[in-house]
C-alpha cells in the first residue's frame, strides 16, 4: 500500500504525447496512473486550408509518385494546438514532460541560419513568423512518396545487395526511407543540400521544436532510414556515403528512444505558461509510438487499421528479411521491433464498399453473413495504390480453382478484401520469423489457439465482425485499446512519464491483460477449428497467388 500511496501523491503532474501525423496533429494527455485526461487535435486540411493540403499531403506533383507536406504547416499546427489547449483552460504549468512521435520517414531540412534562431524564439512572435525561412526545402518528402526507385537500387549496389541491407539496417532500400529521400535531394537539389545544416525526421523535429534547438534522433525511428545499423547502434558508414556527403554531421548522434533530450523552450514558458523545468524526451516514429502506447508484451502482435495498415510486434532478435522491417525496440533498446506496412489499408475497403453500393460500413458489414468464412475459396488481392508489401499493384481476383476472374458477387467482394487483407499480414508475419506459440504454425496440426495475443487498434478496430476475423484467421484471443483509437499519441503519453519516472516498462510474460496503462478489452476468440480447416489451406493458395502477382 505504500507504493500505492506514493502513486496517489503523485498525481498532480501530468504527461503530454504529441502526434505529427499525417493528417493531423494530436495530443493526448495523461496522469501518473497513465490515465487519459485531455485530448485535443487539429486537422491540417481544416485548420490550415492556407497550405491546400489534400489528406494533410501536396499530392500536386502530378507523378503518382512524389509526395510531401510543408513543413511550416506543420510549425503552425504547433501552435495552433497549444492557443486551442489555452482557449480550454489546460493546465500547462502541471505538464512534466512531454514526448511524441511524427510520421515515419519524413523529413525536414534546417538551413544555416535555423540553429540561431531556434535557440531564440521570442514568446511575442509565433513559431511560423519566426521558423519560415529557416528550412533549405520547404516541402518535406514524406512516407506515402515513392519516387526513389533509382536511389533503392544505388544504394543496395553500393552496399552489398538488397540482403546485406536489410540484415544491417532492418530492412532493405525502400522507396519511403529516409536515407533514399536523402540521396535524392542530393543529387537533384545539392545547392539545397549544402544549404542544409541539420537533417531531422518528423519526430525530431517536433522534439527540437519544443526545445529551441536540434534534437537528436531516437533508436527506434531511425531504424527506418536505412542508415542506421540496428545491432551496433549508429549510422552505418557505407550507406551514409551511398547516400551523400557529409551525412553523419547533418544527422548529429543518434540516441536511445528514452534519452530526456532537453527542457521546453522559454517560449512556451512565457507564450503557454509551461513550467521551465518540463522535460522534453525523445521523439519517436508513430509506429514504435504505438507499440508503447498499445503496452505490447513479448509475442504480442499488434494491428492497426487505418489509411495504411500495420501489424507489429515484439521480437528479441533481429531476423530482417526483404519484406517487412525490423527496428529498434522503442521501450527496450536491446530488443526489436518488427513491422509490416500496407498502403493498401482503408483505400480498399471503403472503395469496395461503394462499389457494392453501401451507404455506410454497417450495411457493408451485414454483407458478410450471405457468405462463409473461406469465401468459398475465392481470394481477392486489392492494390488500388502500388503496394510496398509486396511491391505489386492491380486488383487481381480468383476462383477456388485460382484461376483469374473479372468480377465477384457483391457479397463475395465484400469477405473478399477484408479476408485477402488479413491472411497476407498472417502470411508475412511468418516469414519474418513470428513465432505464434501453441499455433498450428508451431506444430502443424494443432487446432488449440495460439496464446499470442492480437491487439487492435485505429478505425476499423470498432468493429465486431473484422476483430473475429481476425481472431479466426490468426488463431489468438483478439483484444482492442478501449480507451482511444489513437494509440501513437498515447504512446507519446506514456513514454514521457515512463522516461522521467524512470519505470521499469519491459513487458511481464505473466497474464493475459496487457500492461499496466492500457485498458483493454477482450474483442473476440479464435474458432481454432476454422483456422485449421479452412483458413490454412486458403492461405497456402494466397501466398502461391501473391507471389504470382508480385513477379509479374
Amino acid at each position: 500500500t505504500n507504493g500505492l500511496l506514493a502513486r496517489k501523491m503523485m498525481t498532480t503532474d501530468l504527461f503530454l504525447g504529441l502526434d505529427f501525423s499525417t493528417q493531423q496533429l494530436k495530443v493526448d494527455c495523461v496522469d501518473d496512473n497513465l490515465k487519459l485526461t485531455h485530448e485535443f487535435c487539429i486537422n491540417f486540411d481544416k485548420h490550415l486550408p492556407e497550405f491546400k493540403t489534400r489528406g494533410g499531403v501536396n499530392d500536386s506533383y502530378g507523378d503518382g509518385v512524389t509526395y510531401t507536406a510543408p513543413t511550416l504547416m506543420w510549425v503552425k499546427a504547433l501552435d495552433i494546438l497549444f492557443q486551442e489547449m489555452r482557449s480550454e483552460s489546460f493546465p500547462f504549468h502541471r505538464v512534466a514532460a512531454i514526448s511524441g512521435c511524427g510520421q515515419q520517414h519524413g523529413s525536414v531540412y534546417w538551413n544555416k541560419r535555423a540553429g540561431g534562431v531556434l535557440s531564440n524564439l521570442s514568446p511575442q512572435e509565433t513559431l511560423a513568423s519566426q521558423l519560415k525561412d529557416c528550412f533549405s526545402i520547404p516541402e518535406s518528402p514524406i512516407w506515402m512518396d515513392s519516387s526513389t526507385t533509382a536511389q533503392c537500387r544505388a544504394l543496395e549496389q553500393a552496399c552489398g545487395g538488397a540482403m546485406e541491407v536489410a540484415t544491417r539496417t532492418g530492412s532493405r532500400a525502400y522507396e519511403r526511407f529516409t536515407g533514399n529521400q536523402i540521396a535524392k535531394i542530393y543529387q537533384k537539389s545539392r545547392s539545397s543540400y549544402d544549404e542544409t545544416e541539420r537533417i531531422s525526421l518528423v519526430s525530431s523535429f517536433g522534439a527540437s521544436l519544443l526545445i529551441g534547438g536540434y534534437a537528436p534522433i531516437d533508436y527506434s525511428d531511425g531504424s527506418g532510414m536505412n542508415l542506421l545499423d540496428i545491432e551496433s547502434k549508429d549510422w552505418w558508414q557505407e550507406a551514409l556515403d551511398a547516400c551523400a556527403t557529409d551525412l553523419r554531421t547533418k544527422l548529429g548522434a543518434p540516441v536511445p528512444s528514452n534519452t530526456v533530450v532537453g527542457n521546453i523552450s522559454s517560449y512556451y514558458t512565457e507564450r503557454y505558461g509551461f513550467n521551465a523545468s518540463c522535460k522534453v524526451v525523445a521523439f519517436t516514429g508513430d509506429n514504435p509510438a504505438s507499440l508503447a502506447g498499445m503496452r505490447l508484451k513479448r509475442g504480442d502482435i499488434a494491428i492497426s487499421l487505418g489509411t495504411s495498415d500495420t501489424l507489429f510486434l515484439w521480437i528479441d532478435h533481429a531476423r530482417p528479411q526483404l519484406m517487412g522491417h525490423v527496428f529498434i525496440n522503442p521501450v527496450d533498446k536491446d530488443a526489436f521491433m518488427a513491422l509490416l506496412c500496407y498502403k493498401n489499408g482503408s483505400g480498399p475497403r471503403e472503395r469496395v464498399r461503394r462499389d457494392v453500393g453501401c451507404e455506410s460500413w454497417e450495411e457493408f458489414i451485414q454483407l458478410l453473413d450471405k457468405t462463409e468464412p473461406g469465401n468459398g475459396g475465392n481470394i481477392g488481392i486489392y492494390f488500388l495504390e502500388r503496394e510496398i508489401t509486396p511491391f505489386a499493384v492491380g486488383v487481381h481476383l480468383f476462383d477456388p480453382s485460382m484461376n483469374s476472374v473479372e468480377t465477384f458477387p457483391l457479397h463475395v467482394s465484400a469477405r473478399a478484401v477484408l479476408e485477402g487483407q488479413l491472411m497476407a499480414k498472417y502470411i508475412h508475419a511468418q516469414k519474418l520469423g513470428f513465432e505464434m506459440p501453441g499455433s498450428a504454425s508451431g506444430s502443424g496440426s494443432s487446432s488449440s489457439p495460439s496464446s499470442s495475443r492480437v491487439l487492435v487498434t485505429g478505425g476499423a478496430s470498432k468493429n465486431q465482425k473484422i476483430l473475429q476475423m481476425i481472431a479466426d484467421v490468426f488463431n489468438c484471443n483478439v483484444f482492442t485499446l478501449k480507451d482511444t483509437p489513437n494509440s501513437a499519441s498515447l504512446g507519446g503519453a506514456y513514454r514521457a512519464r515512463d522516461s522521467i519516472r524512470g519505470v521499469d516498462h519491459s513487458p511481464s510474460s505473466s497474464g493475459d491483460e496487457p500492461g499496466e496503462g492500457s485498458s483493454y478489452t477482450h474483442a473476440a476468440s479464435p474458432n481454432s477449428q476454422l483456422h485449421t480447416q479452412v483458413y490454412l489451406p486458403l492461405m497456402q493458395k494466397y501466398s502461391t497467388l501473391e507471389q504470382r502477382i508480385a513477379n509479374e
